[in-house]
């Protein structure tokens, strides 16, 4: 009990710093590039937390099993470096008892990736689909940044703000300028360019159409290059904004519940069932492949297998995915499914224990039977 009180502390403390470091590092890139979205106006910036919140048990499943594989080669290839394992034997300690302490830490992390994907992948993703869905249904009043130029309708409309201000009524844009295209009924004028002071949200209580309300500006109408056009002040104008697209919600086989995939006879639902029980799957056959793959030489160091270890995870991810597809394809039968890519390698990881033994014994009957 002492040695297995060692061995899951080691395991789980590098584990632990690992995922904090790999989610670090994923979390901050998907945050810069919902940044990148909220500055271009395709997002509002009060949702990003709650997208990186909401995306954040999706990543688990990728980062969780990898580093209980890392820590599994970093911890024991310490042990082995430092001859700790070499203690550990020479008391009595075999590898089948490693293997089996081992295996009963990945279940332990195999109940957590459990959790992230039977339960809260499936809830975070149909949270995402929903703020999503809702930007949809945002105006550029809703979406303009203050001090950035901004294109909507394709380009058809150019938006600046130099500050935005928050009142009752909704926001209100302060400096406002707005370029239209193609907006003058004669076509003489392609382009025409609104400066005010103030701009806000007004809706049409008949209609409930959305207007854009400038106050106290100008316009300025002509074609780009040429000297001909005019200028018009105005106290107020109203600019009719886009409708709100009617856009039903569509929920993926990824954010459907567990419950309905289990019932369903759907391909793709059976793919994701499979996808789903597959991660949990994936961590005690990774802990059979990286128990007898931590075993370094003292001067080889415990630094040397990550690379290898990154190949085979890397292999085993995306052959997953792929036999995924292909049950979503139908081309292969849900029976196989993705149960042959966790066979081929629980193969491998038994290969790599008992390898050497099976050599040894096959070339002891040659050598007798020489």
């Amino acid at each position: 009990m002492i040695i297995f009180r060692y061995l899951s502390r080691q395991i789980f403390q590098v584990t632990a710093a690992v995922t904090l470091v790999l989610l670090f590092v994923a979390l901050t890139s998907r945050f810069l590039q919902y940044l990148g979205d909220a500055v271009a106006g395709k997002l509002t910036s009060e949702i990003l937390l709650l997208l990186v919140i909401y995306r954040l048990p999706d990543f688990m499943l990728v980062i969780l099993p990898f580093a209980f594989f890392l820590a599994i080669l970093l911890a024991y290839g310490r042990m082995y470096a430092e001859n700790e394992m070499t203690v550990l034997s020479a008391c009595g300690f075999s590898r089948r008892k490693l293997l089996l302490m081992t295996l009963v830490c990945s279940i332990a992390i195999a109940g957590v990736a459990g959790v992230f994907s039977i339960q809260l992948g499936p809830w975070g993703l149909q949270k995402t689909e929903q703020l999503i869905l809702s930007q949809d249904e945002l105006t550029e009043l809703d979406l303009i940044v203050a001090g950035q130029f901004q294109e909507f309708g394709r380009g058809q409309r150019i938006t600046y703000a130099e500050s935005i201000r928050a009142t009752d009524a909704g926001r209100q844009l302060n400096n406002t300028f707005v370029a239209l295209r193609g907006t003058r009924a004669t076509g003489s004028a392609d382009l025409r360019i609104i400066v005010s002071e103030n701009a806000r949200p007004v809706i049409d209580e008949s209609s409930g159409r959305r207007f854009m309300l400038l106050e106290n500006g100008y316009f300025y109408d002509g074609s780009p290059g040429k000297a001909d056009y005019q200028i018009t002040r105005f106290q107020e104008q109203s600019l009719l904004l886009p409708e709100q697209p009617n856009i039903a919600p569509v929920v993926k086989e990824k954010a459907l519940p567990s419950s309905e995939l289990w019932r369903s006879d759907e391909t793709g639902a059976i793919a994701e069932w499979q996808w789903r029980i597959s991660v949990i799957l994936l961590i005690p056959i990774l802990t059979v492949i990286a128990v007898p793959m931590s075993k370094v030489d003292p001067r080889q160091g415990r630094f040397g297998k990550l690379i290898p270890a990154a190949v085979i995870y890397a292999v085993y991810y995306i052959l997953l995915q792929l036999a995924m597809t292909w049950v979503e394809d139908g081309l292969i039968p849900p029976v196989i499914g993705l149960w042959w890519v966790h066979l081929l390698f629980l193969s491998g990881g038994f290969i790599l224990i008992y390898g050497a033994r099976i050599y040894k014994l096959l070339a002891g009957k040659r050598h007798a039977h020489a």
